[in-house]
C-alpha cells in the first residue's frame, strides 16, 4: 500500500530533511516514527529537500508498506513518536503511480524579511532581519528578469547535485506589509539554495545596491560568484507542493506562514509575471 502523508516542521534544529551521517535530518525521525506505527522498516520520499534551518509547513511525503492501519491510527501514530517540531497533518492512501517527488508539478517557497531598524525576538528564527530600507517596486522589477524557463546556474550552490540547472520559475511575488516584507517564488522544482540566493539578489536590488537589471546580468553569466549574498536559511518555508487532481491530493494546509489568501499561480503564460499580495505577514 502507499501512502501518502503532509508534515509540518520547524527546520531549526535540524539539519535540512535529508537523513545525515552526522547531525540529525527531519527524515530520520520522520522514518523512525513511522516503522514504529508500522512495525516494520519504512522508508519515504518527499517533494522537496529543504536545507538546514529551512521550515515547511507543506512539505509531502509517501511511503510504501503492509501494515494495516487507517489514516487516522497512522496521523496519531506518527505524531506520538514525533518531537513537537514536527508534525504530520494529512494521511492519504494513494495510487502506486503517486510519487512525492516526481508526480510534483510545482513547489512554492515563502522567505520572510523584517525590515525594520530593529530586530525581533520572537521571529528570530522565521525572518531575515534587514535594517536598510528596501524598495519593494525596485526588487518587483529584478524579479521580473528571473520568471520564465531559465539556467540558474548563478543561483545554485556550488555543491549541488541536480542534473540540470535549467528550472521554470512560474511566478515570483512580492509583498509589504508594514515592515514585514514577503517574497512567494512558485517553480515546478528548485536547485539547491536557489530560493535563498534568488531573494538575497533581490534585497540587494531593493537596498538600492545594485540596480533592477543586474538581475538579468547576474542570470546571464550563469555564474554563482557574481550574484551576491545568499539570504539566511531561516525566513525560508516550504508552504506549498501542487499535483495533478488525478490524484486528489489537498497538500496545503493554512498557517501563519501560509494564510491562503491566494492560491499558488499555475504554470501558463498569463500568470508569468504577475506581482500581488499575498498574505499578512505579522499575526501577532
Amino acid at each position: 500500500m502507499r501512502i501518502a502523508l503532509g508534515l509540518e516542521y520547524d527546520g531549526t534544529a535540524y539539519n535540512g530533511w535529508q537523513r545525515q551521517k552526522t547531525g540529525t535530518g527531519v527524515q530520520a525521525l520522520v522514518e523512525d516514527a513511522l516503522s514504529r506505527v508500522a512495525n516494520e522498516t519504512i522508508d519515504v520520499q518527499c517533494a522537496g529537500r529543504t536545507d538546514a534551518g529551512v521550515h515547511a509547513t507543506a512539505q509531502v511525503i509517501h511511503f510504501d508498506s503492509t501494515a494495516e492501519r487507517t489514516a487516522r491510527n497512522w496521523l496519531l501514530g506518527i505524531n506520538s513518536n514525533l518531537p513537537a517540531d514536527i508534525c504530520a497533518l494529512w494521511v492519504a492512501f494513494v495510487d502506486d503511480t503517486f510519487h512525492a517527488r516526481h508526480s510534483a508539478t510545482s513547489r512554492r517557497y515563502h522567505y520572510l524579511v523584517l525590515n525594520r531598524q530593529s530586530r525581533s525576538a520572537l521571529y528570530r528564527h522565521r525572518a531575515w532581519w534587514v535594517h536598510r530600507p528596501l524598495d519593494i517596486s525596485r526588487m518587483q522589477a529584478g524579479a521580473a528578469h528571473l520568471v520564465g524557463e531559465h539556467d540558474f546556474s548563478a543561483f545554485r550552490a556550488a555543491g549541488c547535485q541536480a542534473a540540470t540547472p535549467q528550472r521554470n520559475v512560474q511566478a515570483i511575488s512580492i509583498v509589504r506589509d508594514g515592515d514585514w516584507l514577503s517574497v512567494f517564488v512558485t517553480a515546478n522544482a528548485f536547485l539547491q539554495h536557489m530560493v535563498r540566493n534568488l531573494v538575497g539578489l533581490l534585497v540587494t536590488i531593493g537596498s538600492g545596491d545594485e540596480s533592477p537589471d543586474w538581475a538579468q546580468s547576474v542570470l546571464a553569466s550563469r555564474d554563482r560568484t557574481q550574484g551576491g549574498v545568499a539570504a539566511p536559511a531561516h525566513g525560508l518555508t516550504l508552504v506549498a507542493v501542487e499535483y495533478p487532481p488525478e490524484f486528489g491530493l489537498q497538500t496545503t494546509t493554512a498557517s501563519p506562514q501560509n494564510p491562503l489568501q491566494e492560491p499558488a499561480p499555475r504554470a501558463n503564460a498569463a500568470m508569468t509575471k504577475r506581482f500581488s499580495g499575498e498574505a499578512r505577514q505579522n499575526p501577532l
